[in-house]
């Protein structure tokens, strides 16, 4: 038998035929892997937008949320899913219109640091304040009837739920306002309005930074 014969009836070296179905297991692989990148990408699960802005210490209702279909991936559990609203939750922190509702921003009601009170400003407040509005509250307490004590900070960090104003006073206009303030600053401004204080709310110097 010649040299040349002898080659050509040599059989194939195995480590030949596993490198050929290993690159083919790549290949599949490889595919497999695309397929499932491209399926959770387009996978959606609902979960709950703010349907107008919702400021700390709002009790969660359905009037303020809505829900949204959203391709979230792993994430999806770090957000507000309609199986997990349960009564007795409130924003933590002022959620904007919109904005898809974290885990993080909620919590129980018992353990809020904070709480609503309405009160009225004796002047009407810059059009700029509107719900979500960070604000302070500045009381001037009452000397005798019509002259007033130098205003000072009362609430340093309060934030606006409503705003009406009324333009019918004579003199000037006025506003009431439903604010969400610490809960250590009630006793103080409870006491302020029963010593009837004029308050006055302006935007916060930091509010639109």
């Amino acid at each position: 038998m010649t040299a040349a014969t002898a080659n050509r009836t040599r059989p194939r070296a195995f480590w030949s035929d596993a490198r050929f179905v290993l690159g083919i297991l790549l290949v599949v692989a490889s595919i497999a892997g695309v397929w499932f990148v491209v399926t959770a990408a387009r996978q959606t699960v609902p979960v709950f937008a703010a349907a107008r802005t919702i400021v700390a210490g709002t009790a969660l209702s359905g009037d303020d949320l809505r829900v949204v279909e959203v391709a979230l991936g792993q994430m999806g559990d770090a957000y507000l899913a309609p199986e997990s609203l349960e009564e007795g939750l409130v924003a933590t922190r002022t959620i904007p219109s919109g904005e898809l509702v974290p885990q993080s921003a909620v919590g129980d009601a018992s353990a809020a640091t904070v709480t609503t009170v309405v009160l009225r400003s004796a002047v009407d407040v810059p059009g700029s304040v509107e719900p979500g509005s960070v604000v302070e509250v500045w009381s001037a307490p009452l000397i005798e009837r019509g002259r007033y004590d130098t205003p000072r900070i009362l609430v340093a960090d309060a934030t606006v739920v409503s705003v009406t104003r009324d333009d019918s006073m004579i003199g000037g206009g006025s506003a009431a306002l439903e604010v969400v303030i610490p809960r250590a600053d009630v006793a103080a401004t409870l006491a302020a309005m029963s010593d009837e204080s004029a308050l006055s709310v302006v935007p916060s110097a930091g509010a639109g930074r």
